[in-house]
């Protein structure tokens, strides 16, 4: 195989170069924006990225509120749930009362039919005696007896009628006692149940409420959270035609550069040196931004992404199973980058601490558009593409997509990481 001196394939591709613009006489001139253009172009998708990190803060925000509201409307539930089961339990109680009550008014009936009987003995013993001409008690009732013996037998008959008629009394008092007794209970019971009914009412009520407010609650902030993405998106589709825009815009100076190149070569006379053609340093960067935001709303798959592009995800046993990355095309954070770095053909293996240890490091208060931002130890936790103003691109997490958003300074590493 042979090797051809480096200026002769210079000389050479020179001379086609000029061969070919002989050829085509006719070509028209190519555009050449003006910087003032390009500047302006610029500074158009530079605001529009602006505004999408302000909506994408927004959206955070919205985010940790719709959270917030999400774990209150949990808790209400759980509290409304709660009260159903204290309501049940206080129906139950109340069941009970009122079946004490119950009980305790037939005991009262029944203390009141004892003493009505009572007071009806007492009445029937008092009727005989006076149908006898006799008074309990009274020096009267000795009035007739015609000897000792009769005496002393009708001393004793009043004494046994006088202990019956006391007994009677007695029983009369006794069942007078316990029927109040009863009827006391039995309000008390029916008053304690009323009580706990109504404070168990109360308590679903209160908590239903509270359920109702929390759901309303969320439901809007979901309405606020998706009017919110759906403004992103909007100025998002901007974003991506401003650059797309600066795109065409830098691609037409660089077709321009070429083409004076070409014609300055044609101004050679033959057998002239070569001639340097102007390469655009920033073209490559913004190569790699630009296949990185091509990707933008692309699912987060962990372990997904290649140099060929977003890939089926991995299983993890935890967290990226749960939300089916195995089951996802898409990308995690360090298959982005090697995926987007394919663009300036940088090529870089498929873990963030390995990336971290490629091309230079730079410390953050000098980052530039392309630069690699790394956290974690050894950048071993996740890395994003810096796009300049403040803005990176990134795979965060599952359940999450490809995504733009502001730099996040907590657990940053200290040096971003420089390919191009």
């Amino acid at each position: 195989m042979r090797v051809f001196p480096a200026r002769r394939v210079l000389s050479t591709a020179c001379a086609a170069l000029l061969a070919l613009v002989v050829a085509l006489p006719a070509l028209a001139d190519p555009d050449n924006p003006s910087d003032q253009d390009i500047s302006n172009s610029q500074a158009d998708a530079d605001a529009k990225a602006n505004r999408v990190g302000e909506l994408t803060n927004q959206l955070t925000e919205a985010e940790g509120r719709l959270q917030q509201l999400s774990d209150d409307v949990a808790t209400k539930m759980e509290l409304a749930n709660k009260a159903r089961v204290d309501l049940e339990t206080a129906a139950g109680a109340a069941t009970t009362a009122e079946q004490a009550a119950r009980s305790a008014r037939a005991e009262a009936d029944a203390a009141q039919q004892e003493m009505d009987q009572a007071r009806g003995q007492l009445d029937q013993f008092a009727a005989s005696s006076y149908q006898q001409g006799t008074m309990i008690g009274g020096i009267t009732a000795f009035f007739g007896t015609s000897s000792p013996e009769n005496l002393l037998q009708k001393a004793e008959l009043l004494d046994t009628i006088s202990r019956s008629k006391l007994g009677a009394m007695d029983a009369i008092e006794r069942a007078r006692i316990e029927k109040g007794n009863r009827d006391s209970l039995a309000r008390k019971a029916d008053q304690e149940a009323k009580i706990a009914r109504a404070a168990a009412d109360k308590a679903k009520q209160d908590a239903d409420s509270a359920r109702q407010a929390a759901i309303a609650a969320r439901q809007a902030q979901q309405q606020s959270n998706n009017q919110l993405s759906a403004d992103r998106d909007v100025v998002q589709g901007q974003l991506n035609a401003a650059q797309a825009q600066v795109s065409d815009l830098q691609g037409q100076r660089d077709r321009y550069n070429a083409w004076v190149a070409a014609q300055q070569q044609a101004e050679v006379p033959s057998g002239g040196g070569g001639v340097s053609v102007p390469a655009v340093g920033s073209g490559s960067v913004q190569a790699v931004i630009a296949k990185a935001m091509a990707q933008l709303g692309m699912p987060y798959s962990w372990g997904g992404g290649n140099y060929d592009g977003p890939t089926i995800g991995i299983r993890d046993g935890g967290v990226a199973d749960s939300y089916g990355d195995y089951a996802k095309v898409g990308f995690d954070c360090s298959g982005l980058m090697m995926y987007s770095f394919t663009a300036a053909g940088v090529y870089i293996p498929h873990y963030s601490g390995y990336q971290y240890n490629q091309g230079r490091k730079v410390l953050l208060s000098y980052i530039q558009p392309g630069d690699m931002l790394f956290w974690g130890p050894g950048g071993s936790q996740h890395v994003a593409l810096y796009i300049g103003n403040g803005q990176m691109i990134e795979a965060p997490y599952s359940g999450a997509a490809v995504r733009i958003a502001p730099v996040r300074y907590g657990g940053i590493q200290p040096y971003a990481v420089r390919l191009l």
